[in-house]
């Protein structure tokens, strides 16, 4: 009796193990069909994306409690996922990627009319060419007559230059502080990690919002309108945007190659009153024969390139040409002369060995105008900057590329933002050494269109960005013409925030818009005629001059 009694508990036992056993079965089953079954729904609502899990390469072959936690027991137990932080977002009208001084001044108009403006630069070191590279030769924009162009902000700039009271770093460090940069909020040493754009209904991208990250932190950045403001292309180089050919397709390179960088050279108790009086108590006949000739005064020197001719570099990749000297005062002098060949500004060691194959040649340099320059004999060399000088790099399409017919035909535009002028000057490439002037126009107009990038409908270019093709630009580039460009847009930008967008003006928005800048900026951008230097020309000779295969210099039209 006790024994059936015995057995009988034991298989109640048992038979009780097993039921809980199968609703144990059937429970965990529910709970696998109800994770599934949220999956797929997930799944059809959030645009077919499929979970993705990041594994670390670094203990992807080792066994893993990943997504677990041990409980004091030892058991492994799963662990909730936590929720990412979010990255800080800010929000700006304007942002400026890179600080080259032309888009500054962009930056400055804007803020001034009560636009919000923030410059985040990929380069450590602010202020681009100007601070960095210290090329503190300007480049005046002057009309066919010799007459100044100059409006707007970098007119004071050029006051001050020409004056004397602007030629040297702190000086010029202290106008960009002042009068351009101010207050605006500056992040230098930026790293862009991820672009965010939309396709508009009208088929023009969008760019939302910008990742970057400085000092190992990460932000996203939001504007109504972005500028690509930096000598390598920093922001168009990872959009949607085309290539503009460079000098190597007009000299007819195989390879791509820029217009020589510079290395701006920097000397030091140079009597520069001996130098001016010595040279200018020469004949002609000695000039040519001391100097190969040139100009010297007061302020500058220019060309002496007999003089230069006789030095020979140690290395085929570094060029002496004629002198752009600038008397700074107090025996220092800055010159720009001294050529880099195929150097690339997106690419930090070809920066850096642009500066060290420029900086072996000055000890030579020094030494050979010590001899052959009357006021140098005690001349030494001052500090090397620690950037090049950059003429080109790779350029983006803009809605409007400016060409050499409406540069040399003084064409304008409904549009325009600056009244242009300066040579068609192409430096030289590694296999021609010299350039080339392709010739002179009288004045002409640069429009808005020219600085806003194809297909964008919120990115725009600023300073050697401009929209031009290879020969143009050899115009385009220089300072005050993209300058007093960037400043207009700046103004137009703060004038119609809130009520069109750029893409939106048409010529009567613009007319009023003119009449804005001149009345509160006196900046006089309408009523204005440049000579036209092809009215003999036939179409097809205006587009072999646009191609690069005639040079207007040496060139007579055909008789219609």
């Amino acid at each position: 009796m006790h024994k059936s009694i015995k057995l009988t508990a034991v298989l109640l036992i048992l038979c009780f193990s097993l039921l809980l056993t199968a609703c144990a079965d059937k429970a965990t089953g529910s709970l696998i069909a109800g994770i599934s079954s949220a999956n797929a729904e997930q799944s059809e609502n959030g645009n077919n994306q499929t979970p993705v899990t990041t594994i670390n390469p670094a203990t992807s072959d080792k066994p893993s409690n990943l997504g677990h936690t041990k409980d004091p027991a030892g058991a492994s137990t799963p662990a909730s996922t936590p929720s990412p932080t979010p990255l800080p977002t800010e929000h700006y009208n304007l942002v400026l990627i890179g600080s080259e001084m032309e888009g500054l001044y962009m930056a400055r108009a804007a803020a001034d009319e009560g636009l919000s403006v923030k410059i985040i630069d990929t380069r450590k070191e602010f202020g681009g060419q100007l601070l960095q590279g210290q090329m503190f030769f300007l480049d005046e924009a002057k009309d066919g007559s010799g007459t100044s162009l100059l409006q707007g902000r970098v007119k004071e700039l050029f006051t001050g230059f020409k004056g004397g009271s602007i030629r040297k770093l702190p000086e010029f460090e202290n106008y960009v502080q002042t009068k351009l940069v101010g207050t605006i909020p500056v992040a230098s040493g930026i790293q862009i990690e991820q672009i965010d754009t939309v396709t508009e209904t009208s088929g023009l991208e969008t760019v939302k919002a910008i990742t970057y990250s400085v000092n190992g932190s990460s932000k996203i950045i939001q504007a109504d309108y972005f500028v690509e403001n930096t000598d390598h292309a920093a922001l168009s180089s990872r959009l949607k945007a085309t290539p503009l050919p460079s000098s190597n397709s007009f000299y007819g390179g195989k390879e791509l190659e820029f217009m020589a960088a510079g290395l701006m050279m920097k000397f030091k108790n140079v009597d520069w009153a001996k130098f001016n009086k010595e040279f200018n108590g020469l004949s002609a006949a000695d000039k040519t024969k001391n100097y190969g000739g040139g100009y010297v005064n007061e302020s500058f020197a220019l060309g002496l390139t007999g003089m230069t001719n006789r030095f020979k570099t140690s290395n085929d990749r570094v060029f002496l040409r004629g002198l752009n000297a600038l008397n700074q005062g107090g025996g220092q002098v800055a010159i720009n002369a001294l050529l880099v060949y195929k150097v690339d500004p997106s690419d930090p060691e070809s920066i850096k060995e642009a500066v060290e194959l420029g900086s072996k040649e000055l000890p030579g340099i020094l030494e050979h105008f010590r001899k052959s320059i009357a006021g140098w004999e005690k001349a030494e060399l001052g500090d090397i900057p620690t950037y090049p000088y950059i003429r080109e790099f790779t350029r983006y399409e803009t809605e409007y590329v400016l060409k050499p017919s409406d540069m040399l035909g003084g064409s304008m535009h409904w549009d325009d933002v600056s009244i242009a002028g300066y040579p068609l000057d192409l430096q030289g490439v590694s296999f021609v050494k010299w350039g080339i002037q392709m010739g002179i126009p009288d004045k002409y107009g640069m429009p808005l269109r020219a600085f806003e990038l194809k297909n964008y409908s919120n990115v725009l270019t600023a300073g050697k960005n401009v929209g031009a093709n290879v020969v143009a630009y050899g115009s385009a580039r220089i300072q005050p013409n993209t300058a007093l460009a960037a400043e207009s847009i700046g103004v137009i930008l703060g004038q119609i925030h809130g009520n069109k967008q750029l893409r939106e003006l048409n010529e009567a928005d613009m007319k009023e818009l003119h009449q804005y800048l001149a009345k509160t900026y006196k900046i006089k951008l309408t009523g204005v005629k440049g000579t036209n230097k092809l009215t003999n020309w036939s179409e097809e000779e205006i587009v072999q001059l646009d191609e690069g295969k005639i040079v207007f210099a040496s060139y007579k039209p055909k008789k219609k």
